[in-house]
């Protein structure tokens, strides 16, 4: 049998007297650690033991030592029989060894006996005198990269080893917290004459001196501390409740089309104009959007927020088969084609024509032209040169000519179509963005009515009692002066 005992958070008078015990009546010990407190008292009484320490040099992980140490525990135990294994603070709270030796032990049929002991956290909890009741999250420093934060709960971060692993902690929850967000550092909880618990702002975390394995880390509750996205989901709910805003309620799936499309589009402009701030504020807006269809979703009974996540979800990992599968791509071109013919199958698209159907109609014209030549390219329905394109932009042009007198409406719409359309494809062939160059025209022309009124108004001169030869002579003017 190999027993597993645990030495407790440090001090001596934590040790319990059937540690202690099994400690002195064991002839083959094993430490995790000989870095423990706890340990003096052991070698005071005459308690030989055996230390792992020598593995943390030789490996080039925690988790490579963790298996090492189980793997030699085994051996040991076929050789001597039973043995002792002792971790600090408690088996089980905190401890990988532990629970690999007894998935080891399993496999193998080696019995295992588990003594209970004080762990760290019975410590931290008396020192900061917390009820655990009230919510109590424990977290490795070593996993917070994975872990989802919640200000819902006090969160306690341990195996904060040194100032590097500090550091990494303070920028993962600085990510959630505010910088200034007040934390307890606790060094050494429940250790007589070493235990040192302070508040100390979270920007300052790896600026302490006394940082070592004791090292452990507090965050209280505190609902005030930052905003979260559960935060928004009952902002939202509250607005659709009987004691919320009347427009909020009044709002269906159809009645918010228009501001999804709006807010979309100001978070492009925000891009384009390289503002951050912006861009921020933007993005939220669209997120509010989707909280708002999510929100209306849970109250028809049809879908929540959970639901369009767990789809995302889905689908980004059935889309990214080299990624989260065992699919082998070389570079961006075979990560799209593979895209491709994945959305095909899961949207049954069976022809060429359904794909060129499947494209949205709500999208902007000028975008949807453009995605259905592509689609069209792919098979080979394309001109093979650029200046094929240009020829029907200028047979177009002629046939507009052609019809534009006349009174047949119908008529004049579809040229009209025909011409922007190969107009969006010399776009295409040029690897231009037909809806950035045209929005580039228009911001151009603004500039440059701007300069024609800005002119006329230094010579007292309203625009609308100009000639079109005088404001042709200033738009020529502001060419030349590239505006």
């Amino acid at each position: 049998m190999i027993k597993i005992v645990g030495l407790g958070p440090g001090d001596k008078d934590a040790l319990t007297i059937g540690t202690v015990e099994a400690l002195r009546n064991s002839s083959r010990v094993y430490l995790r650690t000989e870095k423990h407190p706890t340990v003096e008292y052991l070698k005071n009484n005459n308690i030989e033991f055996q230390s792992y320490d020598y593995l943390y040099d030789r490996s080039e992980s925690f988790e490579e030592v963790y298996n090492s140490i189980a793997e030699d525990l085994i051996s040991a135990h076929e050789e001597f029989g039973n043995i002792v294994y002792a971790v600090p603070g408690h088996p089980l709270v905190a401890e990988k060894s532990v629970s690999i030796l007894i998935k080891l032990c399993e496999n193998n049929s080696v019995a295992t006996e588990l003594m209970t002991a004080v762990s760290f956290v019975d410590a931290l909890m008396e020192s900061l005198k917390i009820d655990p009741v009230e919510g109590l999250k424990i977290i490795d420093a070593f996993d917070i990269r994975s872990q989802v934060l919640d200000k819902r709960v006090g969160t306690v971060i341990t195996q904060v080893y040194d100032k590097f692993i500090a550091s990494e902690v303070k920028l993962a929850l600085m990510e959630y917290y505010k910088d200034d967000m007040e934390i307890y550092f606790v060094r050494a909880a429940g250790i007589k004459g070493m235990e040192s618990v302070r508040k100390i702002p979270l920007y300052e975390l790896d600026r302490q001196s006394d940082i070592d394995y004791l090292t452990s880390l507090y965050i209280p509750k505190d609902l005030s501390s930052t905003n979260d996205f559960n935060d928004l989901l009952v902002i939202m709910d509250t607005l659709r409740s009987e004691e919320g805003c009347p427009w909020d309620r009044e709002q269906t799936h159809d009645s918010l089309k228009k501001y999804l499309v709006e807010e979309s589009y100001e978070v492009l402009e925000a891009i384009d104009e390289k503002n951050d701030d912006k861009l921020v504020e933007e993005l939220g807006d669209v997120l509010l959007q989707v909280v708002f269809h999510a929100q209306i979703g849970r109250e028809e009974g049809f879908f929540n927020i959970n639901d369009v996540i767990k789809a995302i979800c889905s689908k980004m990992i059935g889309r990214h088969p080299h990624v989260f599968g065992t699919l082998s791509v070389n570079n961006s071109e075979e990560v799209l084609e593979n895209w491709d013919e994945i959305k095909k199958k899961e949207q049954g698209l069976e022809s060429y024509t359904d794909e060129l159907k499947h494209v949205a109609k709500s999208l902007p014209a000028l975008i949807r032209a453009e995605k259905i030549q592509k689609k069209a390219a792919k098979v080979g329905f394309d001109w093979d040169r650029v200046e094929c394109a240009l020829e029907k932009v200028l047979e177009e042009y002629y046939e507009v000519k052609n019809v534009y007198k006349g009174k047949n409406r119908a008529k004049i719409t579809e040229e009209i179509g025909d011409l922007i359309f190969a107009s969006v494809n010399v776009a295409r062939f040029l690897d231009i963005d037909p809806e950035f160059a045209l929005n580039y025209t228009i911001e151009k022309f603004i500039n440059r009515f701007a300069y024609i009124e800005q002119i006329a108004k230094s010579r007292d001169v309203d625009m609308a009692d100009m000639t079109l030869q005088q404001m042709d002579e200033l738009w020529e003017e502001a060419k030349c002066k590239k505006i």
